[in-house]
């Protein structure tokens, strides 16, 4: 310590802080020879009590680009900028539930321990020491591999010891499975292992409830408090699907299932608050109406396709304020189609929103660079941020279409392929979103573009996604359709590593891939998918060369945000 303290001396004083550690050392000599720590000794201690970066990860810690996340507010109340401060309050609690979810160690602690700014705000990210965008590969020393059920499991559980447990709520979405003193496994409810954090964003909830002027956001609000206190979230969906005219939204809770790799059953806390863009919503309105249609013309036997979509769903424009959780974890969201409930969705269908400015944030510093280093010179007019906004939406919507329960009509799909559910519901939904809109154009529903520009726009955007890795259901996805599309010829690569589109090839591809994913969906064939995904999820040696390209040309993997209250001078 006492060398410690004599670095931060001035010059003047090193003369008796020498004498001074000279006299300490060879009184501790005289006292146990063994005990003497040298300054050498010191400070090696300290490396090891702190973790390190990893030396292969020196290139990752600049993948983010930090952007502002903010919003025109002057149209709101009083009431409303205090209730978008009490909702930014709560999002902040789902932020810490889901770092106890995703790892075990303190967020504090942990963070402190790490002494490099940039590596600290590299985990802070990643919420831990697994790089999110890599594969969930460790950066930092004295940390292991990440589980693939987080922590919604224990760290020695086996599958098969799962799955011969008797429990109830085996595969619930809002429990940990856990151990009892003898050992044996549990189940315990979310709101019994959080219930200080859950009763504080309740409790900030129904305060929000009271400031909103619209009755069903209050409503809402209030039913979301409840069901945070009870698991028992059906009745907050139906009351969020039921609001219509609130100018300020917010999505709060465990809601997403990604973050459990084992099964797919345990849902991650996050949240979102939300402004609604009320001239781009107008424009989007009008594309709900014709999902019945375009399920009924699904390129799938009548057997796939015999759900009727809920027809009462509605897609709108928000410009996002906050993001927490789950959702800020990694890579960053830019739309959302919830919720999740398949008895909603039947019902009621989703609501759709789309995240414009953190979406236009993206194509601005990341789609663009990449169109100039990976496509060929005369398809780079075809990359457009209407291209992106429309397939990003109509990815969304396209959730709506297929199927949710297996032909069987013994289990949900969800509950059938379990860690695969999820990976092939995003490439259903990425498949079927260029479907819906090559059936628009022909229709005449969709005036904006021509089907290049969605095809080409959407394959730039199949490298923007790659990049986030294969391990995450998105990542799967992407690779299993590119793949797919380069088998049948939809896209070519040239010497130069430039890459074209082949619009014809790629219709077909789209039709026979939308076939083989709702099949297997409907017959919930999880060695099909298993298959499916170890064939075609992974990223070749060529692609990986290709994608270093844009590591080389400084292009960023994702956004980060600069949020919060301050931020919005609330």
């Amino acid at each position: 310590m006492i060398f410690l303290k004599t670095n931060k001396l001035t010059t003047k004083h090193t003369t008796i802080a020498a004498i001074i550690l000279a006299a300490v050392t060879t009184l501790t000599a005289c006292n146990n020879e063994s005990s003497i720590v040298s300054p050498k000794d010191t400070l090696a201690k300290n490396q090891q009590t702190s973790p390190q970066l990893i030396p292969e990860f020196n290139n990752r810690l600049d993948i983010y680009k930090e952007v502002t996340l903010s919003a025109d507010l002057s149209h709101l109340s009083t009431n409303q900028r205090q209730m978008l401060a009490l909702l930014i309050d709560a999002s902040k609690i789902m932020d810490d539930l889901f770092w106890q979810q995703a790892f075990s160690q303190d967020k504090k602690t942990f963070l402190a321990a790490i002494k490099d700014e940039k590596v600290r705000r590299f985990a802070e990210i990643n919420y831990g020491p697994w790089d999110r965008l890599d594969g969930d590969k460790i950066f930092l020393t004295q940390n292991d591999t990440k589980a693939h059920g987080a922590e919604f499991y224990p760290k020695d559980m086996t599958k098969a010891e799962f799955e011969q447990a008797a429990l109830a709520e085996k595969d619930g979405l809002y429990s940990i499975i856990s151990r009892d003193d003898q050992g044996q496994l549990i189940t315990i409810a979310y709101s019994e292992l959080y219930s200080d954090e859950i009763n504080r964003a309740a409790a900030i909830l129904e305060k929000a409830s009271t400031l909103a002027d619209d009755k069903d956001f209050a409503n809402y609000l209030a039913m979301r408090a409840q069901a945070l206190r009870t698991d028992e979230y059906q009745a907050s969906d139906f009351a969020w699907m039921d609001m219509k005219n609130n100018p300020i939204d917010v999505v709060i809770g465990p809601i997403e299932n990604y973050e459990d790799q084992l099964y797919g059953y345990r849902a991650a806390f996050e949240a979102y608050v939300l402004i609604k863009d009320l001239s781009w919503s107008e424009k989007l309105a009008k594309y709900a109406q014709y999902l019945p249609e375009l399920q009924k013309e699904l390129p799938v036997p009548k057997k796939y396709k015999a759900e009727v979509p809920g027809s009462d769903a509605d897609l709108n424009a928000y410009d996002v304020i906050y993001y927490g959780g789950h959702s800020n974890a990694g890579s960053k969201t830019i739309a959302i189609n919830l919720p999740n409930d398949e008895q909603v969705q039947l019902k009621k269908g989703t609501r759709r929103l789309q995240l414009k400015n953190a979406m236009r944030a993206k194509f601005d510093t990341i789609m663009l660079p990449i169109t100039d280093t990976l496509i060929v010179p005369e398809q780079r007019k075809n990359v457009t941020f209407t291209g992106f906004f429309a397939n990003t939406m109509f990815h969304e919507v396209a959730h709506g279409l297929g199927i949710k329960n297996t032909l069987n009509g013994k289990r949900t799909v969800r509950q059938s392929l379990k860690e695969h559910a999820s990976a092939l519901e995003e490439g259903k939904a990425d498949i079927l979103g260029l479907y819906m809109i090559r059936q628009l154009l022909e229709k005449g529903v969709i005036t904006e573009g021509k089907l290049e520009e969605y095809y080409t726009t959407f394959m730039a955007g199949i490298f923007r996604s790659v990049r986030f890795g294969a391990s995450s259901a998105h990542g799967k996805a992407n690779m299993v359709r590119f793949n797919y599309f380069q088998e049948k010829g939809a896209f070519s690569r040239s010497e130069q590593g430039l890459y074209s589109v082949n619009i014809e090839k790629m219709t077909a591809a789209i039709d026979s891939l939308s076939k083989l994913i709702l099949t297997l969906q409907g017959n919930g064939d999880y060695q099909g998918v298993e298959k499916l995904v170890a064939s075609k999820g992974v990223i070749s040696e060529t692609l990986a060369a290709d994608l270093a390209r844009l590591e080389t040309a400084n292009i960023p993997v994702d956004i980060v945000f600069k949020q919060g209250k301050q931020v919005l001078g609330l």
